[in-house]
């Protein structure tokens, strides 16, 4: 049994605005591919893999630089996860790289500032540095992101993606994979958040899926041009369908943008 290739794939985007408001600085701080580089470091243990009686862990290095075409404002980011996924029947598990995502987002001027709506190509290359943590699978596909800052105190929003394998192991399963992420955001004040920011995942090849719900924490704090933005969200499975399947998990991270 493989750990479903979309885990490897997906693409967190969230677009916006800048820190230029200082009043809605913590709103902001949940918009990673905001105008500015941000760096990021995302953990998720999935504490009971379907499928088996092992669990699995996923960390996310992920880096993002705004760039311009023209007139057009754009943002690229690259993501590459460090995968540890069970390996029945022969169990244990495997740890190494896993498959690069790179995606380029052309974010549209909706004539609100607070209110970001961008969308763009992703591709995923086989970078896995072994069958167990990777597809095999050159992937690509397209990524749709909506974000509202308007309010100060809420902040909502969804990413919306999609991708097709088109080369790669003629040995290795296809992908072509759907994902849904809602994303909430409640601010208590001093910085610290509320937040609710699930997967759910359709596999268009076999009809397996994912559904988990979650409810975390996060604490903003900026230091000179700075911004550490830290989280920890557990999620748990509603509906799923599939080996391969997370039915609880801990999502936590680390975000950090740089000002300029």
């Amino acid at each position: 049994m493989k750990m479903r290739s979309g885990f490897c794939a997906l693409a967190f985007l969230v677009a916006g605005s800048s820190w230029a408001d200082e009043g809605n600085s913590a709103a902001q701080a949940n918009n990673p591919l905001a105008n500015m580089t941000a760096f990021n470091m995302q953990n998720y243990y999935i504490g009971d893999v379907s499928g088996t009686s092992e669990d699995a862990n996923q960390f996310w290095f992920r880096y993002a630089t705004p760039f311009s075409l023209g007139k057009s404002d754009w943002l690229l980011r690259a993501s590459l996860p460090i995968n540890t996924y069970p390996t029945p029947p022969d169990g244990g598990h495997r740890t190494g790289v896993g498959d690069l995502n790179l995606f380029a987002s052309w974010l549209i001027d909706t004539g609100n500032p607070a209110v970001s709506f961008g969308f763009g190509p992703q591709i995923t290359t086989p970078t896995a540095s072994d069958d167990a943590v990777g597809s095999g699978k050159w992937s690509g596909g397209l990524v749709n992101v909506l974000f509202d800052a308007s309010n100060p105190k809420f902040q909502y929003g969804y990413l919306a993606s999609w991708q097709h394998s088109f080369a790669g192991d003629d040995d290795r399963s296809d992908v072509n994979l759907a994902t849904f992420q809602p994303f909430l955001f409640y601010q208590l004040g001093g910085g610290t958040y509320l937040r609710a920011a699930p997967i759910w995942l359709y596999n268009l090849h076999n009809d397996d899926y994912s559904v988990p719900l979650g409810l975390g924490i996060g604490q903003v704090i900026k230091r000179q041009k700075t911004v550490y933005n830290f989280f920890i969200e557990p999620q748990g499975s509603v509906a799923d369908r599939g080996d391969g399947q997370p039915k609880w998990q801990i999502f936590a991270g680390l975000n950090l943008q740089f000002l300029n």
